[in-house]
């Protein structure tokens, strides 16, 4: 916006003062926010999750200030913060290009005629909402001149049966509100903005026939990640409302990696949710009952039976470790946590090198320059925890991975195992980010409807696609495909029927 003129210099001082300020703030929260962020998905804190949406909204309010305030031009002692370096508008956008030509076709200063020397060209990046249009599906009716038989095409399938909606109306609605965190009751409004009234009922009744529609491929979803021999689980809480009382009960998510390709291998990677309206072990121990193989997760006491008949072996996370040293380090300045979380960065730097490597590879990496600083730390750890206060913070920290240990060393001996169980917590925050906005789960059947959807989103993104474009797909042709070949239309099938025009035709 045009800057407003300042009568006197002192309103100038006055005005930078306040620039100065306002960048002085932005910084501090930004700082703030990004601390927060780290600790968010180690902790199961609805109050974090508040938190960090004030202080999104606050830095939010400062920038948009910030560009406000009317300042005189920028000066060699202006404090002001430059602005980001501008990127350049992805190759891949439709351009619709304007020409403007001069008004008239002779020279302005002779009269004689111009002719054409160059061109500058410049971009400016617009948006152009989306917007819905009707289908109409015309079959024409034919006769035969002999015998009057009538003939006309089939009527092509709908994804709901007799319903209004299309694929593609379908598959947003399903992403507006499992991917970009926007219930029906916003969504309504928004469509009401153009023109087209559907109510937060009708929604509602296609997001259920949906979930009906998919259930079979969610079925295959689950059946691809517990086939494998390795897995990361997690699980956050979902506020759920109880029918009747007008309150909120605590259901929770769980979460099933199964992603191989940083230890080289190909299988493709996927993610499924399942939704339970507690959290007791039978939860866990119910999903993974047939599993076989090593489960990296959490401390959660609910696991361990899975781990004692030896079907099931346990793979702990040093993420959570390091977190404990960090947040200690933080807080209390403390070297002795310092010295932890640098024993801890040097088994990450390992880690770092052999990404994407063979197993074998990463075995032996991981023997060679992994296996003496764990040496090296259990034996710190030891001494440390004889010197402290039992009652410490940090001797609490050390005990935890003291009481660990086996399952934090037991990556260094297979290259298929990680070091931490990231995997699952990236899973998870999409799931964060919808509890901040839903408030709540509307009954148990709602946590196990957004625990179906949350899979097939997540594994569409692990697998390079984009989550509206492959439910688009899935959805307009599961009603017809045969039910004993759903896994065809897993995002890794039709992955190569999704990208766009140009590289279908280099691969063909």
């Amino acid at each position: 916006m045009p800057s407003t003129p300042v009568s006197s210099p002192d309103e100038v001082i006055a005005l930078r003062a306040k620039v100065s300020e306002q960048a002085a703030e932005i910084e501090h929260l930004k700082l703030v926010i990004a601390k927060l962020r780290r600790m968010q998905f180690g902790r199961s804190s609805e109050q974090m999750n508040e938190m960090l949406g004030q202080l999104e909204l606050s830095l939010e309010e400062l920038e948009t200030l910030r560009a406000e305030t009317p300042v005189e031009p920028a000066t060699p002692a202006d404090t002001r913060e430059a602005p980001p370096p501008r990127k350049p508008l992805p190759d891949h956008l439709p351009r619709d290009i304007e020409e403007h030509l001069p008004s008239a076709c002779d020279c302005p200063a002779c009269g004689a005629s111009l002719k054409k020397l160059g061109e500058t060209v410049s971009e400016m990046l617009e948006y152009v909402p989306a917007s819905f249009r009707v289908i109409r599906h015309v079959r024409p009716k034919f006769a035969c001149s002999r015998c009057d038989t009538i003939v006309q095409a089939n009527a092509p399938a709908r994804p709901i049966a007799r319903g209004l909606a299309g694929a593609g109306l379908l598959a947003h609605v399903l992403v507006a509100k499992y991917c970009d965190h926007l219930p029906l009751y916003r969504q309504s409004t928004i469509y009401a903005r153009e023109g087209v009234e559907l109510e937060r009922s009708t929604l509602a009744d296609w997001v259920g026939q949906c979930n009906a529609l998919l259930r079979p491929l969610v079925e295959a979803l689950r059946k691809h990640v517990l086939s494998a021999t390795k897995l990361h689980a997690d699980d956050t809480p979902v506020p759920v409302l109880s029918p009747g009382e007008g309150q909120t009960r605590t259901g929770r998510l769980w979460t099933y990696v199964r992603d191989d390709r940083p230890a080289g291998d190909a299988t493709p990677p996927a993610v499924w949710f399942a939704y339970s309206p507690n959290r007791r072990g039978e939860h866990p121990q119910r999903h993974l009952a047939h599993f076989k193989g090593v489960l990296q997760a959490d401390a959660f006491a609910g696991f361990a039976p899975l781990y004692l008949g030896g079907a099931i072996q346990e793979a702990a996370c040093w993420a959570h470790v390091r977190r404990k040293f960090y947040d200690l380090h933080k807080a209390q300045a403390s070297p002795l946590a310092a010295e932890a979380l640098k024993q801890i960065g040097m088994l990450y730097a390992v880690e770092e090198s052999i990404r994407g490597k063979p197993p074998e590879l990463r075995r032996a990496e991981r023997q060679a320059r992994a296996g003496p600083v764990l040496v090296a730390l259990r034996a710190w750890l030891d001494a440390t925890l004889k010197q402290l206060s039992q009652k410490s913070a940090l001797a609490e920290a050390i005990r935890y991975a003291l009481a660990r240990w086996e399952a934090l060393v037991r990556y260094s001996t297979d290259g298929r195992i990680e070091i931490d169980n990231n995997a699952a917590e990236r899973a998870l925050r999409t799931v964060a980010l919808g509890r901040k906005n839903f408030l709540f789960a509307g009954s148990d059947a709602g946590g196990e409807r957004a625990a179906a959807i949350y899979g097939l989103i997540g594994t569409a993104k692990l697998n390079g696609l984009d989550p509206e474009a492959y439910l688009r797909h899935v959805i307009g042709r599961i009603a017809e495909h045969p039910v004993n070949r759903v896994a065809e239309l897993l995002p890794w099938n039709v992955a190569a029927e999704l990208a766009p025009p140009e590289l279908q035709a280099a691969a063909a």
